[in-house]
């Protein structure tokens, strides 16, 4: 309510003054669009409480299969092939091909050749990179508190949701 409140007045008072509303109508047409459009926002990304408890399952289960390896983070990862190039640190810039799904096995992202700082990313993937060589192959499962956490990423990533992603570390520059 609170924030229906805020995004009205913003509305109201700075957007489209009062006395440029010429009816009543114009009023509840504003309104309508501001509920259906903050309804539709707060919708998105619900937490229910259904992807903690799945990311925790999974990644409690996940951690006794062989070759998962956790660290004291809670990362969890499976090297799928053995680097033989530069290990990155936390300030380099490294090239990656990806892809990320959730514990369900829905896959919510993917990218080619792709390059960031590593510092610049969720940490399960700074820390988790890291532990890579260029030419590797890793899977990593990575808890919440390492991902997107409370706030979960746009309408593909819950909030609380553990996630995996398979990553081809290419290059380290």
């Amino acid at each position: 309510m609170r924030l229906w409140h805020t995004a009205f007045s913003f509305i109201s008072n700075l957007v489209i003054p009062m006395q440029t509303l010429r009816s009543h109508w114009s009023m509840a047409s504003l309104v309508l669009f501001i509920s259906v459009l903050m309804g539709g926002c707060q919708g998105m990304n619900r937490d229910d409480g259904k992807a903690a408890e799945a990311g925790k399952a999974f990644l409690a289960q996940n951690a006794g299969k062989p070759g998962v390896i956790t660290t004291a983070s809670g990362l969890q990862y499976q090297v799928l092939q053995e680097g033989k190039g530069r290990q990155p640190s936390a300030t380099d810039l490294v090239r990656v091909n990806y892809a990320g799904s959730l514990v369900d096995g829905r896959e919510f992202d993917r990218g080619e050749g792709i390059e960031f700082p590593l510092n610049r990313v969720i940490p399960g993937w700074t820390e988790g990179l890291q532990l890579m060589k260029e030419g590797g192959k890793t899977r990593f499962f990575i808890p919440s508190d390492l991902a997107y956490g409370e706030r979960g990423a746009g309408s593909a990533i819950p909030p609380n949701a553990a996630l995996i992603f398979d990553v081809d570390l290419i290059a380290v520059k």
